[in-house]
Order: structure tokens, then C-alpha cells, then sequence
């Protein structure tokens, strides 16, 4: 009897940490692509928080935001209502923004996807979360530590010759359930500029989730950008006319 229950915890080890129980030295792209896919689920809908903080200011917004796949995000400020009907909408590697202010979708240049996101220490490319590290980067784990129950991999992004990137790396910290601990963007010259790291680990949507992050600038403590996720559903039904710019000028969701 000992001896089953022993097998049982193993078992249920495994399944709680799927990298832990695939291999040895799990493929570093995989734990990549699993970091995104687990982020993003097949469909979701979260409601978020995000606080800008400034050395003499700091602006709280309310967001709600959708995603389907890896290609197709939707992301609409709520509060505060100065900034209500704000929207970003990406279908791929398009992006358009809309502002009631101006009342006006606006198509964002590849050439601008590096710039701030509504002011905050995101950039356009980082709201999207998309798949391009994937495939436009050579990936190799470097390094693995073990702590609370879980094994941690460290993996570092180069990318190719050829794509259209701004960093000269990126390192990506990932825990074996696939959530993503830390993230450090470098320039050309291999200097760190600026790094996202998970706050708060908790359960939510029926998955364990970074569910609050931060993103600074190196150089820059004092000026920081928070996002707390507090609510997450995934696998949500979404109809057709979510990721339109129909949608982003006059919600309907």
C-alpha cells in the first residue's frame, strides 16, 4: 500500500508540472512557446488594473481585454472616464488604436510597435504578446534552479540575422507550469534596458497565473509600470465581430 501511494504522488507530481515530468533538458523554444500559450489559453477574458507610477504622479486605469489564439488581441480602458473607450486592437502584426477624443481608428506603423503603450512602461509589441520570439529567435536554456515545489528555466533569446527586432536579446525566466517569471530586454550592446518580473503568483481562470507584474526601465527605479489581472477566464466563446474595428470604435462587448 505504501508503495502505490509513493507511485500516486509521483504521478501527481508529474501532472501538476508538466516540463518537469517531459524530459531532462526540456527544448528551450518549447518552453517558449508554452509560456505564450498558457498566457493566452485558446481563447480568454481577463479584467485588469494597470498603475503607471511616476516619482510625482502616479495614474490608475481599469482595462478589459480578449484574446484568441496567439494572433488576435483586443484591449479596452473602462476607468477612469476620461480615458473610457480607449482601445488597442492586434490581428496578427497589424495593430490599430482608437480614441474617442478623436474619434478615429488609427493603423500603427511596424515602425512605431517599440514605442510606449498609453504612456505606460509598456510597448505597443509587449500589449500584443505575440508569437514572433518564437520564430524570429534562436533560443538556448542556460540555466535551471529549483525552488518552492518547482524547476525554473532560464533561457536566453537571440534573434535571427534577418528579423525585425528591436532588442539585441531577450531572457526569459519560466517555471516548469509554464508561467513566466521574469523577462529582460537588452540592446545591441548587451546591456540590460529594462525587464518585466512577476509580482503575485496565484490561481485564477483554472490555472496558476502571474497575476501581478511589473515593467521598468533599469535605470529608471523610480518609474514603473504595474498590471494586476483580477479576473481571467479562458477558453471563453467569443463571437466573430470581437477582433474588428468596427468593434474597437463602438463596443458591443
Amino acid at each position: 500500500m505504501a508503495k502505490q501511494s509513493a507511485i500516486l504522488s509521483v504521478v501527481i507530481s508529474l501532472l501538476a508540472h508538466p516540463l518537469a515530468a517531459s524530459a531532462q533538458q526540456p527544448d528551450a523554444a518549447e518552453i517558449v512557446r508554452g509560456a505564450i500559450d498558457h498566457w493566452r489559453g485558446t481563447s480568454s477574458y481577463s479584467e485588469m488594473t494597470m498603475i503607471i507610477h511616476r516619482p510625482d504622479w502616479q495614474r490608475t486605469m481599469s482595462m478589459r481585454g480578449w484574446t484568441e489564439g496567439d494572433k488576435r488581441t483586443l484591449v479596452r480602458v473602462t476607468e477612469p472616464q476620461k480615458d473610457r473607450g480607449n482601445g488597442t486592437l492586434m490581428i496578427d502584426n497589424t495593430m490599430w488604436t482608437y480614441s474617442p477624443k478623436v474619434n478615429r481608428v488609427i493603423k500603427i506603423p511596424s515602425s512605431m510597435m517599440s514605442q510606449s503603450w498609453m504612456g505606460s512602461d509598456f510597448s505597443n509589441k509587449d500589449i500584443s504578446r505575440s508569437d514572433d520570439i518564437v520564430d524570429q529567435y534562436e533560443h538556448n536554456l542556460i540555466g535551471t534552479t529549483e525552488a518552492g515545489g518547482h524547476v525554473t528555466y532560464e533561457i536566453q533569446s537571440v534573434p535571427h540575422e534577418d528579423a525585425a527586432v528591436v532588442w539585441g536579446k531577450e531572457v526569459l525566466t519560466v517555471r516548469d507550469d509554464y508561467v513566466l517569471i521574469g523577462h529582460e530586454f537588452y540592446d545591441q550592446d548587451g546591456m540590460l534596458v529594462k525587464k518585466l518580473t512577476s509580482l503575485e503568483i496565484g490561481e485564477m481562470g483554472g490555472r496558476s497565473v502571474a497575476i501581478r507584474q511589473r515593467m521598468g526601465k533599469v535605470d529608471e527605479p523610480d518609474e514603473w509600470t504595474e498590471v494586476r489581472i483580477d479576473a481571467i477566464e479562458y477558453g471563453v466563446e467569443l463571437n466573430d465581430n470581437v477582433f474588428t474595428q468596427s468593434n474597437l470604435r463602438n463596443p458591443r462587448n
